[in-house]
């Protein structure tokens, strides 16, 4: 039997609080709380009230300020807190508590609220750019990482493309990643974004612009995402103009949001289903190298996996660091060209040392994993629940989460993909 408790709110159509209808006010705080409570609102067909007002349909003026139930059901632990911040919201109406011996308390986890529409998500008013515009101004705000991707729209402000970082890559002859260019001193930026400026927008852009509406629920913008394969989605209004663009990481801070504290609900003993954990989406694959091991073997393994990352581990198989290309271009700056041109797989005019020990083959050959890796790691266990993997990656900025076992053993990696599939119920 679990110690459980009813609160009743006897109050009219009429009430308000902050001009907003009681009833909408609490349930809204009920629901902001995060805790294991129900709230039912009931509207009666007639009433009346201490102040001798009746309310009736028989006769339409007196159908304008019907009664009002409302009933919240929650763990008696929580009680006290509720009844604070109900005061200052019912100033019109009667608050009753009484005890109640609840059996069972079943429910589901939903990811994010089926009630969320696009609108209520997307970030609005984003940076957009017309078809002809030189492909350096597009690739410019896409530099400081904010923006993950850029819509293209006519002259009617219509989206007809997206431009993202892989299509600069693969279509726009960019180099290498961004976020490294962006760690490369300012001369190499300016001579490659100057190499991309005979071109423009509509000529990398993918088209045509996947794209939703900003009325439509969020659960049918996830699953556009999950089934075309792409990361954000252009948002538009009535007439088809560009309003917002909606992407993983909005979704993502949604769940951060809205998500309840699931563990608190097990340990009030509240059954709980469809939570899926940090092992359901593991990447066991990840490629693993000890300290030892030359940095030249180390960027092949990077090169050949989807991951991009090469995680460090003893014999043991304790996890000491991780390498990316970016940790391989801040650790050979400002002697960066020779690494830089091995990473980027392009020539270009600078002509500077490339290492101070020498040829770079050499270089690679004689420095470690253990000189090159990060060691200031933020680490996930397989038991950890996905929307706790997701506050942890979107508030430290990780598109991918290393795991590790109770002793500190490396078990695989998670990524933002995976987590959003999960989470919705897709398969990983």
């Amino acid at each position: 039997m679990l110690d459980y408790k009813a609160i009743e709110i006897f109050t009219s159509e009429a009430a308000r609080y902050r001009k907003k209808p009681v009833a909408d006010a609490v349930m809204q705080y009920i629901k902001d709380l995060k805790i294991a409570a129900r709230c039912i609102v009931t509207r009666g067909v007639a009433g009346c009230y201490e102040s001798g007002e009746v309310a009736t349909g028989r006769i339409v003026v007196l159908s304008l300020n019907m009664p009002i139930r409302i009933y919240i059901v929650l763990p008696g632990a929580e009680t006290e807190r509720v009844l604070d911040g109900l005061n200052g919201i019912v100033s019109d109406g009667i608050v009753a508590l009484h005890d109640l011996n609840v059996l069972s308390h079943r429910t589901r986890n939903a990811f994010f609220p089926r009630q969320l529409m696009v609108r209520d998500v997307m970030t609005r008013d984003p940076v957009k750019v017309a078809a002809d515009t030189p492909l350096s101004d597009a690739a410019r705000p896409l530099l400081s990482s904010i923006f993950t991707g850029l819509p293209v729209v006519d002259d009617q402000n219509r989206p007809i493309g997206v431009i993202t970082q892989g299509d600069l890559i693969r279509k726009g002859g960019l180099p290498l990643r961004l976020g490294l260019l962006a760690e490369s001193d300012r001369d190499r930026l300016e001579f490659v974004l100057n190499q991309l400026a005979s071109r423009d927008a509509a000529e990398v852009m993918a088209k045509p612009a996947v794209m939703i509406a900003a009325d439509r629920p969020l659960a049918e913008a996830v699953e556009l995402m999950l089934t075309k394969g792409i990361k954000r989605l252009p948002v538009v209004d009535g007439t088809g103009g560009l309003i917002g663009m909606l992407s993983r990481l909005d979704v993502f801070r949604t769940v951060m949001r809205e998500a309840p504290d699931w563990k608190a609900f097990q340990a009030q003993k509240i059954e709980v289903e469809h939570l899926k954990q940090v092992g359901d989406i593991l990447r066991r694959d990840v490629r693993t190298v000890l300290p030892e091991t030359p940095l030249n073997e180390v960027i092949r393994f990077i090169d050949d996996n989807d991951i991009q990352r090469v995680a460090v581990v003893d014999a043991e198989g304790m996890l000491l660091g991780l390498i990316s290309d970016r940790d391989l271009l801040r650790y050979f700056k400002p002697q960066q060209e020779g690494i830089w041109h091995l990473l980027a797989k392009v020539k270009h005019p600078f002509k500077q040392e490339a290492c101070r020990l020498g040829d770079l083959q050499q270089c690679l050959a004689e420095t470690t994993a253990a000189m090159v890796m990060t060691t200031e790691l933020v680490t996930a266990r397989e038991e950890m629940l996905i929307e706790a993997a997701i506050v942890l990656m979107i508030d430290k900025g990780l598109k991918r989460l290393p795991v590790v076992d109770n002793d500190g053993r490396f078990k695989g990696m998670i990524s933002r993909d995976s987590l959003l599939r999960t989470g919705f119920g897709k398969p990983a």
